[in-house]
């Protein structure tokens, strides 16, 4: 915090949840732009504010156009089609299934999920996330497995020890059909203009 103060700054960029760092900015006189992670919709919404703050209405306006746009169209490309009950997974310790934290009934990666044209197993938990035991994967039979992976790209040896684990759950729809699906890219879990990379990776997975 010392830092930051010490740059003088004309603008910080602070989470809803940083209310100690909010606190002594304000003190400072340093003025920052507060932002929360909301549903999808929302994503829209911080573009056009911080663009509304920084002096860039149109471009923040011309994005967030684009990506309704692509997120309109992703969602007319599935309509009508069977949407398969999808676990999607977003964390877990390597090389085991415990740990496991998986998208829940609210939130961007639940919305982006429903627009790719899937049905959230999870989506009776009224959170953004959701940790879960096999026990409950195995209770709630998920056809489809996505697991999101920061790696940019794996290889045969990498990508065999993220799915192996899974393939204890036999008793699952999605492992015993070969349907456990690793999607690769920094971005899929940020909440941005990439989003709709991550919409459509997710889409191809679910409707091939």
């Amino acid at each position: 915090t010392e830092k930051i103060i010490s740059l003088r700054p004309d603008l910080v960029i602070t989470y809803g949840s940083q209310t100690d760092l909010q606190a002594q900015l304000k003190r400072a006189s340093i003025p920052f732009f507060d932002y929360r992670h909301g549903g999808l919709d929302h994503i829209m919404v911080t573009m056009r504010a911080l663009g509304a703050r920084t002096g860039h209405v149109e471009q923040a306006e011309k994005v967030a156009r684009g990506l309704e746009a692509a997120i309109k169209a992703a969602r007319t490309r599935v309509a009508g089609k069977p949407r398969p009950r999808t676990l999607l997974v977003f964390g877990r310790e390597p090389g085991s299934l415990r740990n496991i934290y998986a998208s829940a009934g609210r939130g961007f990666l639940h919305d982006m999920l429903v627009v790719a044209g899937g049905e959230d197993v999870l989506s009776d938990i009224d959170k953004e996330s959701a940790q879960v035991s096999t026990e409950i994967i195995l209770a709630r039979k998920p056809d489809v497995i996505l697991e999101l992976n920061a790696a940019t790209r794996l290889n045969e040896a990498d990508l065999k020890a993220v799915v192996d684990p899974w393939m204890t759950l036999s008793a699952v729809p999605a492992v015993r059909n070969k349907r456990v699906i690793i999607l690769n890219g920094p971005g899929l879990t940020v909440p941005g203009p990439r989003v709709i990379d991550g919409i459509e990776k997710m889409s191809r997975a679910l409707h091939p």
